[in-house]
């Protein structure tokens, strides 16, 4: 599956990308479908990974979409191409975002999930590379558009990102602390950061800079989860965390 973003180059050309997205895994729920979510991989990985792993977490009601990302050069890696939901080079708040590349995964994110049924609720979660495009998208849900402007029309229930980061921070408070409608839009919905503190990849302070800037932004159903010692990857008691967090918050049936 493609997408298409066109944005203003210098004078009066248009630049155009194109970005070809992977392979899409689905695990079914195996009860009453309640809710689905759309899970991101992390930078080289792919959706069939985390599809494994959702697979055996006992949460019966929820439906899995597990994307894969475009393969594409990755500045953080000198520009060799891999897979990556965006293009990222040092993690800094004064670095350049790839906006164009997150409103392109986001969008993925966001047709995907417009296909579900009216009645199941929606949500979007990751790891690393795909924890931060989730936060993304949950400033976009609250601002009801886009980077570039263009509606988002998805109406998210919960957001999950597990040893991530925020894109484009500094932005964030000026973009939705101006609209009241925002403002209630990030009020309204649960946010769970989990982060350990032996990260080398994305360090332990990006997780807490994330979690001071979406809540002075006015997300204010967030909670971070710290985990002493752990590194860049997940543990059973940190995907059990999240299997709790997502039945209160969503109210699943069946789920113990």
């Amino acid at each position: 599956m493609s997408y298409m973003n066109s944005s203003a180059g210098s004078g009066s050309r248009t630049a155009r990308r194109t970005f070809e997205f992977g392979r899409t895994y689905v695990v079914r729920p195996r009860g009453k479908h309640q809710a689905t979510i759309v899970w991101l991989h992390g930078l080289g990985d792919n959706g069939s990974s985390w599809s494994q792993l959702l697979e055996g977490l006992p949460l019966p009601n929820i439906k899995w979409i597990c994307p894969t990302a475009p393969t594409r050069p990755v500045a953080i890696l000198g520009g060799f191409p891999c897979t990556a939901w965006f293009d990222v080079g040092e993690l800094s708040d004064d670095g350049p975002e790839d906006f164009e590349g997150l409103d392109a995964s986001a969008a993925h994110i966001a047709n995907l999930l417009s296909a579900e049924p009216a009645d199941v609720k929606l949500g979007v979660g990751g790891f690393s590379m795909g924890a931060a495009t989730s936060l993304y998208s949950a400033t976009c849900f609250a601002q009801g558009k886009y980077g570039n402007g263009n509606p988002y029309r998805v109406n998210l229930k919960t957001v999950v990102g597990l040893s991530g980061w925020l894109p484009g921070s500094r932005y964030v408070s000026n973009k939705i602390g101006g609209s009241h409608e925002a403002t209630r839009r990030a009020a309204s919905l649960p946010i769970l950061l989990c982060h350990g503190t032996g990260d080398e990849v994305v360090p332990y302070r990006y997780g807490e800079r994330s979690t001071h800037v979406l809540s002075s932004a006015g997300f204010r159903n967030l909670s971070l989860k710290t985990y002493e010692g752990l590194g860049h990857y997940t543990v059973p008691r940190e995907m059990e965390e999240v299997r709790h967090w997502l039945s209160a918050r969503l109210g699943l049936e069946g789920s113990r």
